[in-house]
């Protein structure tokens, strides 16, 4: 029958095409050469390419007077990339959002090992919204940790430690 609105009234597209897995999550960065740091040596994502766009779609799709974007794709393990966005050729100014601002976003990773995480970035000079892991103390996560480390541009990245078995 398909997904349903109530319990028993379909959704009107429950039969048609549907999401069928995760692809890639894009953050446009000012400065990509200060950036991949932070991805690639920061939290050990391996990168899968580093390349320029500039297909005759991109300003059409986009609508944006572009020339080109350097694009930097990241494995996430266990599947799906990050896309790092460097847009060239037009002007661009910075979105700085707090996490409860309307418009924001963040990105979410499972680690192991939060702490040795959080201390390499702090090492290599990153911050995060707290200062420190913090450990989840209530609700279906308890026993869990996490941090909103920022990357370059203050795009928050939280690392999310799974609660111990």
């Amino acid at each position: 029958m398909g997904a349903t609105i109530d319990g028993t009234t379909p959704y009107p597209w429950s039969t048609m095409a549907t999401v069928t897995g995760f692809f890639h999550g894009g953050i446009t960065v000012s400065d990509m050469d200060a950036s991949v740091p932070f991805y690639r040596d920061g939290l050990g994502l391996e990168v899968a390419f580093d390349r320029i766009l500039d297909g005759s779609y991109l300003p059409v799709v986009l609508d944006l007077p572009l020339t080109t974007i350097r694009a930097v794709y990241l494995h996430i393990p266990g599947g799906g990339f990050v896309e790092l966005l460097e847009y060239r050729g037009l002007e661009r100014l910075p979105a700085s959002a707090r996490p409860c601002d309307p418009g924001a976003g963040h990105l979410c990773l499972y680690v192991d090992g939060i702490d040795e995480i959080w201390e390499r970035l702090q090492e290599m000079g990153y911050r995060s919204r707290s200062g420190h892991c913090v450990d989840i103390t209530a609700g279906p996560n308890t026993g869990a940790r996490s941090i909103y480390a920022l990357d370059p541009d203050g795009y928050a990245v939280e690392l999310f430690q799974r609660p111990p078995a």
